[in-house]
């Protein structure tokens, strides 16, 4: 009888541990149905990859076109030589002008003495060669060349010889006589040799005061332009300026040359004379001696 009565007790207590159970069995069979699929996707991600990779390809970038070379842009300066001329007024021009007639002078007459100076050095060493081997003092001077300063003197020398006639040159002794013609033609060859240095000394004295006065005649144009323009702006400032700055290279570009070729033709022209004047007194022994001496 207590069993019948506690039945449905039992019954209930069966049915209640039941019931937890069938929730348990379904989760576990979803969870493992979860990793099949998770699995199943890579599978599937790598079934399908080759097949798209081709689809997927990368372009080729495109090939930029080639440079162009860009033209080189001249540009002009307004402040140069062809400006100065341009711009420059009567005074400007002038002082150029000038400078430039002083540049070509100095340079023409530095190539003529130094061609003069070479020729007598050749000469010199002709005279100590053939000159005094000679038999006569008559037949060196015609192996000498046609205007050559060793023949001029040779000349004078004999000149005095042959024309020591007259009651007052006849008081003059006839030594001292012939020492004064060879004297005077050493004299006038010297003074020849002098020709164009004292241009030269000129140039190089005057040249930096002359591209001065230009630099002060632009520096005027410079401080009338400030004037009229009301203020020191640099495009009215540096046209004058510059023009003032070239004018003052213009002139140290001229006195410079001038004054080292001067030095440099002096100094040779005094080496010349060394030569003119050992051939001189040898030539005056020779001649008031009388014994080379053939008329």
């Amino acid at each position: 009888m207590h069993l019948i009565h506690r039945l449905p007790a039992l019954l209930a207590a069966i049915i209640i541990a039941c019931v937890p159970a069938a929730p348990l069995v379904f989760s576990s069979a979803a969870h493992a149905q979860a990793p099949a699929a998770d699995a199943a996707k890579p599978a599937d991600a790598a079934a399908t990859a080759p097949a798209a990779a081709p689809a997927e390809a990368p372009k080729p970038a495109p090939v930029p076109p080639p440079p162009v070379a860009k033209e080189k842009e001249t540009i002009e300066n307004p402040y140069g030589l062809e400006a100065l001329w341009k711009q420059g007024d009567f005074v400007s021009k002038s002082t150029l002008i000038i400078l430039v007639i002083m540049s070509m002078g100095s340079w023409y007459i530095m190539f003529v003495k130094v061609y003069e100076q070479f020729k007598l050095f050749r000469e010199a060493a002709a005279v100590k060669a053939s000159f005094w081997s000679s038999g006569s003092v008559t037949e060196g001077m015609a192996g000498l060349k046609e205007g050559s300063p060793f023949r001029f003197i040779a000349e004078s020398g004999l000149e005095a010889t042959k024309h020591h006639e007259g009651k007052l040159l006849e008081q003059i002794d006839f030594n001292e006589w012939v020492t004064m013609g060879i004297q005077r033609s050493v004299e006038n060859v010297g003074s020849r040799l002098q020709d164009g240095l004292a241009f030269l000394a000129t140039v190089g004295s005057t040249a930096p005061f002359v591209g001065l006065f230009g630099t002060v005649w632009g520096i005027y144009h410079a401080l009338t332009a400030i004037g009229i323009a009301g203020q020191a702006s640099i495009d009215k400032v540096a046209g004058p300026v510059g023009e003032a700055l070239i004018m003052t290279a213009f002139g140290l570009a001229v006195a410079v040359p001038a004054v080292l070729g001067y030095n440099w033709l002096v100094r040779r022209n005094k080496v010349a004379m060394e030569h003119l004047r050992a051939f001189s007194a040898d030539l005056h022994l020779v001649i008031v001696s009388g014994r080379k001496v053939k008329a």
